[in-house]
């Protein structure tokens, strides 16, 4: 058994630590913010709930339609249209599921990392008392946007050189909740013009309240670069102006804006994931494949693999997925 670190509790983090843990080693998985799942985000007003990051995912490869067949099962995850998967009640259920049994140490934000003879010690800062850190660990994972884990490694004194090719967009997200149904084209629409390129109603996906409207939409990825250091109080009054030019004069009762620095994958690495055997520290993440949550999932799986083949600590075949219950 070895004793892993996992710095990030998105998919990519959450596959390689449930992969690992099911192949006998001892994980801990470390999370700066309080919720799990990365951009598979929900995001709380009170009583109102918003998808405000990935919308949907895909499963296309045979280990996550694994997970996926368990998860529907347990009603974790259902169909929003062809070949759109969402998770239920909200798309921070699959991470709430993956969890389930792993040690997890969330509004943990490790500042930097130091290589001893006996092992990897991680430091944090101020916080929260996390006595899973006090012992050093055998091997470290960085499951993090690339620009996060190549200034984490760099406390190290470790370079990916795969790594700086990697380019994201930005996106910048207005929730906006209102006292009566909006008229939209579809479930979800796509505007050609204006800062907006996405906007969904929650209502349409299943498990959501009905009652009152809440809508997402994401501004395009020009939009966003060009805005994405503005203060989010002066981001709503455009981001509204550009929905009621398609959805009609309606007045939110709320809104919200939330900027994504790493929203989407422009350029990948172009390898499943990174791995330096002699160091015994590794990074994965949807930066390693592309724009995809499944590509974070299968990064992460590639990473977990890469350990159990040089560590030789190898259960056999895999416990199979273990989806558990919604949060």
């Amino acid at each position: 058994m070895n004793r892993i670190a996992i710095i990030g509790a998105g998919m990519a983090g959450l596959a390689a630590a449930r992969r690992l843990a099911d192949q006998g080693h001892d994980c801990t998985v470390l999370e700066k913010s309080r919720g799990l799942g990365g951009r598979m985000a929900t995001r709380h007003a009170d009583a109102l709930r918003f998808d405000h990051g990935a919308q949907y995912f895909t499963a296309r490869g045979e280990s996550l339609k694994a997970y996926v067949r368990g998860w529907q099962q347990e009603g974790v995850v259902t169909e929003w249209g062809p070949d759109r998967l969402v998770g239920c009640p909200g798309m921070t259920a699959p991470a709430w599921a993956m969890a389930r049994g792993l040690s997890i140490h969330r509004n943990c934000r490790i500042t930097h990392l130091e290589h001893r003879p006996e092992g990897w010690q991680l430091h944090t800062e101020p916080g929260p008392d996390h006595g899973a850190l006090a012992k050093p660990f055998d091997a470290v994972l960085l499951a993090i946007p690339a620009p996060q884990a190549i200034t984490l490694a760099a406390t190290a004194g470790i370079e990916f050189p795969a790594m700086a090719q990697v380019r994201y967009a930005p996106t910048i997200t207005l929730m906006a909740a209102f006292d009566h149904p909006l008229s939209l084209p579809d479930v979800a629409f796509e505007p050609t013009e204006g800062p907006l390129a996405w906007i969904a109603r929650n209502a349409t996906k299943p498990g959501r309240d009905t009652e009152p409207e809440t809508v997402v939409a994401h501004a395009g990825s020009e939009w966003s670069r060009t805005h994405v250091d503005t203060p989010a109080e002066e981001l709503g009054e455009p981001l509204l102006e550009a929905l009621r030019a398609i959805v009609g004069k309606a007045q939110p009762f709320h809104w919200q804006v939330h900027r994504w620095l790493y929203a989407r994958v422009e350029q990948a690495a172009g390898t499943p994931c990174l791995w330096d055997a002699q160091q015994r520290i590794g990074a994965c993440g949807d930066w390693a494949l592309g724009a995809r949550v499944e590509a974070a999932f299968d990064s992460g799986e590639a990473l977990a693999a890469a350990v159990i083949r040089s560590t030789g600590v190898d259960q056999g075949q895999a416990k199979g997925p273990n989806p558990g219950p919604s949060a």
